[in-house]
């Protein structure tokens, strides 16, 4: 670009879904209206390109998206009055197990874009991806895509909006038509009827409305100012004095109201075919915001974490967040959102969030998917990946002037692990180094040593999560892996109080050790945000202050592994109320000891219990098939929450994760190839006692094993 875009013409947008709503086909379609690409590629084309999105080989072939990716675009309107705009984008997954590349994504963004299927509505990733863009107060527009396919219905997916999501929508087109008749769109704000000609939709024909639409054209025009009138004080007073209300200062009341989050505008297309995807362009430039519109807090380090607002001033010190790790075949690409300042290649800035690291940026890049355009300059605002530049996602970097912190992003915990090892003992040193650079790209992707077993355990998000990091460490690292029975992410919690009455005594040759802790374990209610929680009740000097956090430390040590089946423990209050110390014999590591004994102790009389974790398991097949998979959900212990059938049938429901294995195989077989489903972790519960008490037996049998064998 030769001349730079004023920030006020800047448009940072995510584009987020339920997998197969098409949000890749959409943004193929704004790079080739746009110009950044010069002929469309499909997601599952046949000539074998792929998306420019789907940069990776295994997305080409799987046909979904793995990875976030990032370009820009620069859009001139289809309306002669709408200014250049630059518009930064980035394509997300809809798969539930790459959930942490939209939250990243959503934490940079400034608005969104939720892409919803016209017969299919708001589904279970819907949900999330919403949530995800509720907690960083993102602004949307929902583009209802598929307008061709059957059962097509604009209205009634708007209407799912306020159901199923409490949005406020407001629809802002008309579709002339639907299914195989839908022909074209009237924008009901300027009340002017839209086609799109030429082989791909490119030639842009506006007209008078037809004939047949003018009285529902009006009627949504009217509709539209009643709507956004309920959430915008100034509309309201013009709409209340019956005053004409002009194009512009509609516009203007629905970009308030939707910056606000008080309402989302509903438009609709089909990407595929073409339809609609310049109207939503115009949307974004219309609705959607600038940086400078965005509040954008951080906290002060030299102020005990104060709150501050970084403001997107390029003339203010550089504040930037790295939010993703890229490797590439020339190094590590760390793309960063600059939220205030200026950055230049060649400066030297500081980790903020590490130790105030210096680090120096070579090089700088404007990112279009897997290809880059080298830049010199970066303002606020602006969306790009500095190249040799080591960071962790999350982590704020400034040019030392300034000494804040950016809330980082919320990451999942992970929900199934795998015990993992090369094929080959020659491949290690690839199997170390394709794990150290998959634990930096992705902070859901965890990696620990068993410590009994010495073996390595990955964990994760699902089971095609963690699939997928194997066949990159086959392709790109050339290293085959072996591996183990997925194991669940189980946790225990106690079920009722049991007191704590330990003392820990040793005399040996020189000073002995002495500690005794009294207190009790109680379970923490079910709305408490931390899974544990200490309390100190000492009074009167019975355990001297210095040793109260020896005891914390015990606790924490206790609750690592739970007596019942070796895993965490959760849910859990422990407190301390009396004690006793000698004056010579006492110290922090009897006391530790101690409250750690005592943990122990009193948890066999807190009626310990299992907890597995839910997952929200969503089931699409054809409605021939609704008994088969009704069937096989009851078979894993599912609980059936809801059933939709129209030509398809969408069975939700609650099925323990522990029972899922091997289920996309089941289903398969169960509709001849038809049938899809997507699962997310829902909550913890417990496990059925009978299992509970096989469970039990069984971890018992391994330790007795394992201390045979040493």
């Amino acid at each position: 670009m030769a001349t730079r875009i004023p920030i006020d013409r800047i448009r940072n947008i995510g584009i987020s879904a339920h997998i197969d709503s098409g949000k890749t086909t959409l943004t193929e379609r704004i790079l080739f209206y746009t110009g950044r690409i010069h002929e469309i590629h499909e997601v599952r084309g046949k000539d074998g390109v792929g998306a420019k999105m789907d940069s990776m080989d295994l997305e080409r072939e799987k046909g979904i998206t793995i990875q976030s990716a990032a370009t820009y675009c620069v859009w001139n309107g289809s309306e002669k009055q709408l200014a250049e705009h630059n518009v930064n984008i980035i394509d997300t997954p809809g798969h539930v197990d790459f959930t942490i590349e939209v939250e990243r994504a959503l934490r940079v963004l400034d608005g969104a874009i939720l892409v919803l299927d016209s017969g299919k509505g708001v589904q279970s990733q819907s949900i999330t991806v919403d949530r995800q863009m509720k907690r960083y107060h993102v602004p949307r527009i929902a583009f209802v895509n598929k307008m061709d396919n059957p059962g097509a219905n604009y209205v009634r997916v708007a209407d799912m909006l306020k159901e199923k999501l409490g949005h406020f929508p407001v629809c802002l087109q008309v579709a002339m038509g639907a299914e195989d008749k839908f022909a074209g769109i009237i924008d009901a704000v300027t009340q002017r009827a839209f086609f799109f000609d030429g082989e791909d939709g490119e030639i842009i024909r506006q007209v008078d409305v037809p004939a047949e639409y003018v009285e529902e054209t009006k009627a949504a025009h009217d509709q539209i100012i009643q709507r956004v009138a309920d959430v915008d004080d100034i509309l309201a007073e013009k709409f209340l004095n019956e005053e004409p209300i002009s194009v512009e200062e509609l516009r203007a009341a629905i970009r308030r109201a939707t910056l606000a989050l008080k309402m989302t505008p509903v438009m609709c297309g089909s990407a595929f075919k073409n339809k609609g995807v310049q109207l939503l362009l115009d949307a974004v430039t219309y609705y959607l915001p600038n940086p400078t519109e965005v509040v954008n807090e951080a906290h002060d380090q030299d102020k005990a974490e104060e709150k501050v607002i970084v403001e997107s001033d390029p003339s203010k010190p550089f504040v930037g967040l790295a939010f993703k790790l890229q490797q590439d075949k020339y190094g590590q690409l760390t793309y960063f959102r600059v939220y205030q300042g200026s950055i230049t290649a060649g400066d030297t800035i500081y980790n903020v969030s590490n130790e105030r690291r210096k680090v120096r940026v070579p090089r700088m890049f404007r990112m279009h998917s897997d290809d880059r355009e080298e830049i010199q300059t970066a303002e606020a605002g602006d969306i790009v990946a500095f190249y040799g530049v080591e960071a962790s996602s999350g982590e704020t970097f400034t040019d030392g002037k300034t000494n804040v912190t950016l809330t980082s992003m919320h990451v999942p915990a992970a929900v199934i692990s795998l015990a993992v090892a090369p094929k080959d003992r020659a491949a290690e040193a690839n199997f170390s180094k394709a794990l150290n650079r998959f634990t930096k790209e992705d902070p859901t992707f965890r990696v620990h040593q068993d410590e009994e077993s010495q073996q390595t355990i990955i964990s994760g998000m699902g089971e095609l999560h963690l699939d997928i990091y194997m066949e990159r460490m086959r392709r790109e690292y050339n290293c085959e892996t072996v591996a183990g029975k997925p194991q669940v992410a189980y946790r225990e919690t106690i079920t009722q109080r049991s007191e704590i009455a330990y003392t820990h005594k040793k005399q040996t040759g020189g000073s002995g050790q002495f500690a005794r802790v009294v207190g009790f374990i109680e379970p923490l209610p079910d709305d408490a945000v931390e899974n544990y929680e200490f309390v100190d009740e000492i009074v009167g000097g019975s355990i001297p202050r210095e040793y109260i956090p020896a005891c914390d430390k015990g606790f924490r040590e206790g609750i690592r592994k739970g007596r019942l089946i070796g895993f965490p423990v959760v849910g859990i209050r422990c407190t301390i109320n009396d004690g006793q110390f000698h004056a010579v014999d006492s110290s922090e590591m009897a006391f530790k000891t101690a409250a750690l004994q005592g943990f122990r102790e009193a948890y066999a009389g807190a009626k310990p219990i299992i907890l597995e974790p839910i997952m929200k398991v969503e089931v699409e097949a054809p409605v021939e098939f609704q008994g088969s998979v009704v069937g096989q959900v009851n078979q894993r212990r599912g609980v059936i929450q809801d059933t939709i059938s129209a030509d398809t049938v969408t069975v939700t429901a609650l099925v323990p994760l522990n029972t899922m294995f091997g289920y996309s195989t089941d289903l398969r077989s169960a509709t001849q190839g038809k049938g899809n489903f997507t699962m997310e972790f829902a909550k913890y519960a417990p496990v059925p006692r009978q299992e509970q008490d096989e469970m039990v037996k069984k971890y018992r049998e391994q330790q007795a094993a394992e201390a045979a064998k040493k």
